[in-house]
Formats: C-alpha cells, structure tokens, sequence
C-alpha cells in the first residue's frame, strides 16, 4: 500500500521494537498511511497489535528504552518530525498534536483542579498571560459540555464521562492540527460514549482537525470514521474507506471480527469467533501472521509472507488469496 505524499499527515514504512529481557518485541512493522485535514483515519485491532505504539510514535513518547524506532518516516506538513530534536517537539506537542489518552484518571494531575491543568497547556503554547489563559480555559470547559464554574474543581470531583471531557478539552485547547484519540470512549457507559463522540465530531469538524482514532469496537468505527486500517500483530492488513470495509471485507482477518459480531438480522444461534491467539511479538511467524489463526492458510501463507494488493480501487488487503478463496462465498 502506497501513501500520498499530499496529505497531511504521511507515515512511511513505520518500524517499532521493544526490548525487555533479552527479547525483542516486534510492535510495529512497516505500517505506512496517510491522513488528510478534516479526515479520520481507524485504528482497529486486537490488544497488543500495535495501535498505542503507532501513536506514541508520531507524539514522539515513546519511552526510550526499552521502545526504538528502527526505520520509517512521518512528514506532516512536509516535514519529517522523526528527525526534529526534542525542544522542536515540545513545541508541536499539544499545539500542532494532541492527544486523548485512554484512562482520564492517568491523564489528570490530582492535585491541580482541571482548570489550571487546561490552562498550563495554553499558557505554554500562546502568548497570552495568565487571565487570558483562565478565560480560554474556561471556554473550552464550556464547549465540553462543562460549566466554567468548575474550572477551580479536581478531577475526583467530576464522574468518569465527565473526567474524559476535560481531557478533550486539554487536547483541543490549542486547536491541533492532528487529534490522537485513543480509545477515548472505552471506560464509559453506552449514552455517554455516543455523547463523546458526537462532541469530538462537532469540534474536529469546526476545527478542521485531522483524527487518528484507537479502538477495538467496530460501532465507534462505523460512527466516527472516514477510513479504517485494520492492524493484526503490528501490520496493516487491510485498508480502505468505512462503507467499502463494511460492504466488502476482504482479509479473513477482517471477515472474522464482523463474523463475531451480533447481528439482529441473522439466524445464527452462535457467533463465530476467531480461534487461538494473537502470535507472540517475540517470535513471529515465519510466513503469514494470521496464517495460525486462518482456516484458508496453506503450506504457502505458513512459508511466505503476503504482499499488499489493491483488490479493488483504494482498497487494500495483505492478502495473496483474498480475491480467491478467502472471499468466494461472497
């Protein structure tokens, strides 16, 4: 799969290990993509596929050691920030990228209330003192669905939705460019999670922000995003946009996730769940991956890694017999 060297935001066969007693973790291996303004972009996966990693890579967290970037290139702006040293990237952190972190308790300092917390991170990107901070705060708290009179609150104080708004609040306190979330919706109850979301839509969209969206569930997938990268054992193995995914699954890993799903409309009296595990990070596969997971594999998939191909137009699948096989029931 190819990226667009227009785009905003273009990640270049992106390579990740972690090492930890001796061994190597293989995290992420040689992902490319690409993200336009406005766009988002799907992060959907197992835990432990990759996503977190991808993200803390283009954020440039990443804790060194045990986590290295071995290879790759991520140009946003036309500009590789791989290559930027680190007081650059203090600068693009929360001014040009943000991100949602997954838990808000781990995000929030207890012992500042969530107002000072909003605005530490507008005073360090503007030139504005710190009145002027207060009050930008306080409109971001409002724009949350918060009212500012709880600017001088803490976060024990504010229930889990509510903790994840102030977050949101954080990260788009300064206008980003690009919005990484993180599977922002994942500790909170059904009725929130579609308030959140519906709000990231609403400021991502008055802002013209370009989102790279974490999640395991394919609902936040299909209300959310415009395309949608499925990532199995720190590769991309399939890409496309949202309806041609949902219409036309081509990748038997892909197949498997819908065929686990609930369905209201179908007769199934069981799901059909993915057999056996994710492989070790430590030991890969010597061919396919998936291939000890995949009722289609044979002697060639367990020998030989697949290559991407373009099956259809702008849809992709690191699958050598997806067009075959794999799909011939469709």
């Amino acid at each position: 799969m190819s990226t667009d060297n227009e785009k905003f935001l273009n990640i270049k066969n992106l390579k990740v290990i972690y090492t930890q007693d001796r061994k190597v973790v293989q995290a992420v291996n040689g992902i490319s993509i690409s993200v336009d303004k406005g766009e988002t972009l799907g992060l959907v996966g197992e835990t432990g596929a990759g996503k977190t990693t991808i993200a803390k890579s283009i954020l440039r967290i990443l804790p060194d050691p045990p986590a290295k970037i071995l290879e790759g290139e991520i140009w946003m702006d036309g500009e590789d920030i791989l290559k930027h040293p680190e007081n650059k990237m203090l600068e693009i952190r929360g001014e040009k990228i943000a991100m949602i972190f997954q838990d808000p308790m781990t995000a929030l300092n207890p012992l500042m209330t969530v107002g000072d917390q909003i605005t530490e991170v507008v005073l360090l990107h503007n030139r504005i003192n710190r009145q002027q901070g207060m009050e930008r705060a306080g409109e971001m708290l409002e724009m949350v669905g918060i009212p500012k009179e709880r600017y001088d609150e803490y976060p024990h104080q504010f229930s889990g939705g509510m903790k994840q708004r102030v977050v949101i609040a954080m990260a788009l306190a300064c206008n980003p460019e690009l919005l990484l979330a993180d599977e922002p919706t994942t500790a909170l109850d059904v009725t929130i999670q579609a308030q959140v979301l519906e709000l990231i839509k609403d400021l991502q969209l008055k802002f013209q922000t370009a989102m790279i969206l974490i999640t395991h569930d394919l609902g936040v997938i299909a209300q959310t995003c415009d395309k949608v990268a499925v990532i199995y054992a720190g590769e991309i193995v399939e890409y496309t946009d949202k309806i041609e995914l949902f219409d036309n699954p081509l990748h038997p890993y892909t197949r498997g996730l819908f065929d686990s799903l609930p369905s209201m409309n179908g007769d199934e009296a069981r799901l059909k769940p993915i057999h056996g595990m994710p492989p070790d990070p430590t030991d890969l596969p010597e061919g396919c991956y998936f291939s000890p997971r995949c009722p289609y594999a044979t002697e060639e998939c367990r020998l030989h890694h697949p290559t991407m191909h373009e099956y259809r137009t702008g849809h992709f699948a690191l699958c050598d017999k997806a067009a075959g096989e794999v799909n011939k029931d469709v």
